[in-house]
């Protein structure tokens, strides 16, 4: 997604995407009902206008509909494995990982970092990522990270993170 997506594209774009591409069937068509938008808050106009103005999708829908319809205009994700059953588990998962409901967090921004750190955790809670490849995924330059994860932190969505200082990598502990 970060390579396929401009740098300022907004997280409400980018998580928008990231349900796109997981929900899209072989001809790159999706549909996602107006209800998995409302539970993610982004049942808005925007974050589709901004896919449009980026030539990453074209919206289909009428604003009446109850599920938007979108045609995918990135044919890299064809090539894409798994099989869409499994990328279809896998919007589920991103939508449960991310919901503000669970997570108790409100911002787009911090529902895709939350999203990122637990699709980078193991199932003991921990986890790693490269600083630069985590702020890339989220729309982050790599001196706003820290920043956000103090904010999970003190939130108590992260028990803890560093930056190992031999490797370079960071490690948080949910």
């Amino acid at each position: 997604m970060a390579a396929t997506l401009p740098d300022n594209a907004s997280p409400p774009a980018r998580l928008l995407a990231l349900q796109c591409a997981l929900r899209a069937d072989d001809t790159l068509h999706v549909r996602l009902p107006r209800g998995v938008l409302r539970s993610l808050r982004l049942d808005a106009l925007e974050p589709w206008r901004d896919l449009e103005r980026a030539h990453w999708l074209h919206n289909a829908t009428p604003n009446a509909s109850r599920q938007i319809t979108a045609r995918l205009l990135d044919t890299s994700l064809l090539g894409q494995e798994p099989a869409r059953p499994d990328r279809r588990r896998a919007a589920d998962w991103a939508l449960r990982a991310g919901s503000p409901s669970r997570t108790g967090v409100g911002g787009p921004l911090q529902q895709l970092i939350v999203t990122c750190l637990a699709a980078h955790t193991d199932t003991s809670g921990n986890g790693w990522s490269e600083p630069g490849r985590m702020a890339r995924g989220c729309g982050l330059s790599p001196g706003q990270l820290p920043y956000l994860l103090d904010q999970l932190t003190a939130a108590g969505m992260l028990a803890a993170w560093w930056g190992c200082p031999y490797t370079e990598d960071l490690h948080w502990t949910l």
